[in-house]
C-alpha cells in the first residue's frame, strides 16, 4: 500500500490513495500503520475516495480504529495531497466528509478551510441532558479515584466532531494525561468527546491544549482551534478573530457573524513510501 506522510502543524496523518488501493480493512490498517513503534506513526489514517455528489470523499480513522467525523489539520493536508496525487489542479476543492461538505482553498503553502456552522446545543454536539440547550462554562466533575474529585468549567461545540473546552490560567501546567481520558469517556458525553484547555493571551490570541478522542495527546487539533475560537468568543474572553497557539504551531481562527468558521494553516509533506500490509 503506498503511503505519504504528512502533518499539519504537527499534528500528523498516513494519507493514503483510495482511488488506487482497495480490499483493506481499514480499521485494522490505522491500528497498524499508525502505531508509532510497530508502524509508520501518526496521529490518524486517512483515506481519499471517490464521493457520492462532489468528486472527493475524505474519510479518517484513529489510531485505536474508530472512526472520526472529520479532522481540521487533516483535510488541510488532504487538499494538498489530492495536488500531490494528480487528482486534480483545482485550488478551490468541494469534498465530503463526515461531517459534510467542506470546501478547500489551497493559497500557497497555507489551506483556509470554510468549516462549516458552530453546533452549540447538546443535541448537535452529543452531550446528555435538554437536547436544544447550550453547555456553556457549566461544571464537569471528574473523580480521580484517589484524593477528592475535580470540579471543571466546560463549553461544548461541535465543528462536525465533539468539543469541550475548559478556561486555565496555565496550560502548561495542565496535568493532560489524568485528566483526558477522564473527560473524553465522561457521562455527559456518551460518543466521547474531544478535551481541549484554553489560556487566554489577549482578544486576538489564545494558547491550548488536547486531548483527542481515539488518540490521546497530539500537538494540534483544527477542529478543535475552531471550537476554542468559537468558545472563547461565546465566553467573552476574545475577539471573533482569533490566532491559536498550540504545541505544534500556529492556526488562524474566524468566527463569522453568520456562525461559520474558517481556519487557516499550514500542510506539509514529510515523506512517501510503501506499507507492507498483511
Amino acid at each position: 500500500m503506498k503511503f505519504t506522510k504528512m502533518h499539519g502543524i504537527g499534528n500528523d496523518f498516513v494519507m493514503v490513495n483510495g482511488f488506487k488501493e482497495s480490499g483493506h480493512d481499514w480499521p485494522d490498517t490505522s491500528r497498524a500503520v499508525c502505531d508509532r513503534r510497530f508502524g509508520i506513526g501518526s496521529d490518524g489514517l486517512i483515506v481519499a475516495f471517490p464521493g457520492e455528489r462532489e468528486q472527493f470523499s475524505m474519510r479518517m480513522w484513529n489510531p485505536d480504529g474508530s472512526e472520526s467525523e472529520m479532522c481540521g489539520n487533516g483535510v488541510r493536508c488532504f487538499a494538498k495531497f489530492l495536488h500531490q496525487e494528480g487528482l486534480t489542479n483545482e485550488t478551490s476543492i468541494p469534498v465530503e466528509t463526515g461531517a459534510g461538505r467542506l470546501c478547500l482553498d489551497i493559497m500557497g503553502d497555507q489551506v483556509r478551510v470554510d468549516m462549516g456552522p458552530a453546533r452549540l446545543t447538546r443535541g448537535e454536539i452529543g452531550v446528555t441532558g435538554v437536547p436544544g440547550s447550550k453547555m456553556i462554562n457549566e461544571p464537569l466533575t471528574l473523580e480521580l479515584g484517589e484524593g477528592p474529585s475535580v470540579e471543571l468549567l466546560g463549553t461544548a461545540v461541535s465543528m462536525g466532531n465533539p468539543h469541550i473546552v475548559f478556561f486555565w490560567e496555565d496550560v502548561d501546567a495542565v496535568p493532560l494525561e489524568k485528566y483526558g481520558p477522564l473527560i473524553e469517556r465522561h457521562e455527559l458525553f456518551p460518543n466521547r468527546i474531544n478535551a481541549h484547555f484554553v489560556q487566554v493571551l489577549s482578544p486576538t490570541e489564545i494558547k491550548m491544549r488536547t486531548w483527542e478522542r481515539g488518540a490521546g495527546v497530539t500537538l494540534a487539533c483544527g477542529t478543535g482551534a475552531c471550537a476554542c475560537g468559537v468558545a472563547s468568543f461565546m465566553n467573552g474572553k476574545t475577539d471573533r478573530t482569533v490566532h491559536v497557539h498550540l504545541p505544534g504551531g500556529s492556526l488562524h481562527i474566524d468566527y463569522l457573524a453568520t456562525g461559520r468558521v474558517n481556519m487557516t494553516g499550514p500542510a506539509v509533506t514529510v515523506f512517501e513510501g510503501n506499507w507492507a500490509a498483511t
